[in-house]
């Protein structure tokens, strides 16, 4: 009866996880990341490049970006015709641009984002638990397959294939999810870590680490007693994230201090 209730506990988890990792679609940017169509008619009408980050810097100046591209220009797609908020990217599978995309995963068929990266790391917990549980049970009776007090020859294909699979995806589960918890713990995307994000001063992959306690509630939120549930709970709304070091009085992708004073703005912080 034990061994049941807690199959039944983990199998109800591994589900529940693995329905909202596929059904919570991913966060697209809001209204005020597009561009409008005057604007965009500007931008596509225009063939000088300069010109066109001009353009780019203008209509960034409202909005709260603070990564930049690798030549130092604003991080715009062309497809979606948007500014991209921090840690924003295109998805080409989906054809979106997702905010604080990690990756597309083929397994639940979906993109990893803002809205469900907490749902795939419980899902891959749960399924770790639910892989070692299986192999843990079904242990014995491959002991007893070795041993002989195993005489059915179709437990025998059971025993064997049920431990293999078991071992198998629990092995392979456990090194994602260990990655997983190291980048949660740098608080840092997939993409991020194999492509640090460009701030004034240069790639900087921790610059969104704030310490390791602030990180995992950057992803599972302050409430303690919900973060082993899939129910939403992480900080913000996926358009702005907080910095290990913001000195910056004003957006850093607008201009640099003289280009501020030249132009007659100084502004307080946002």
């Amino acid at each position: 009866v034990v061994y049941l209730i807690i199959f039944h506990i983990l199998f109800v988890l591994f589900v529940w996880t693995y329905w909202k990792s596929i059904f919570t679609l991913p966060v697209q940017p809001g209204k005020k990341y597009h561009m409008s169509y005057a604007d965009q008619e500007r931008y596509e009408n225009e063939d000088r490049p300069e010109v066109q980050r001009q353009i780019l810097v203008e209509i960034a100046r409202k909005l709260p970006v603070y990564t930049r591209t690798g030549s130092g220009g604003i991080r715009f797609c062309d497809r979606c015709q948007l500014i991209k908020p921090d840690r924003c990217h295109h998805c080409s599978v989906c054809a979106v641009c997702v905010l604080k995309m990690d990756h597309h995963c083929p397994w639940v068929n979906n993109c990893i984002g803002f809205s469900n990266y907490k749902f795939f790391l419980l899902f891959l917990a749960y399924s770790l638990l639910y892989c070692l549980y299986i192999a843990a049970t079904v242990f014995k009776y491959f002991i007893k397959y070795w041993t002989g007090e195993l005489t059915n020859g179709r437990s025998k294909f059971h025993v064997l294939f049920l431990l293999f699979v078991a071992v198998m995806f629990f092995v392979s589960l456990m090194f994602l999810f260990g990655y997983h918890c190291w980048l949660v713990s740098r608080n840092r995307s997939t993409l991020e870590a194999f492509s640090a994000p460009v701030f004034q001063n240069g790639p900087d992959k921790n610059g969104f680490n704030l310490g390791f306690v602030k990180n995992l509630q950057q992803v599972f939120g302050e409430e303690k007693k919900l973060w082993l549930l899939p129910i939403a709970s992480s900080q913000g709304d996926g358009h702005f994230f907080p910095m290990r070091a913001l000195c910056e009085a004003q957006n850093p992708l607008l201009a640099n201090e003289e280009q501020w004073e030249d132009d007659g703005i100084d502004g307080e912080p946002h």
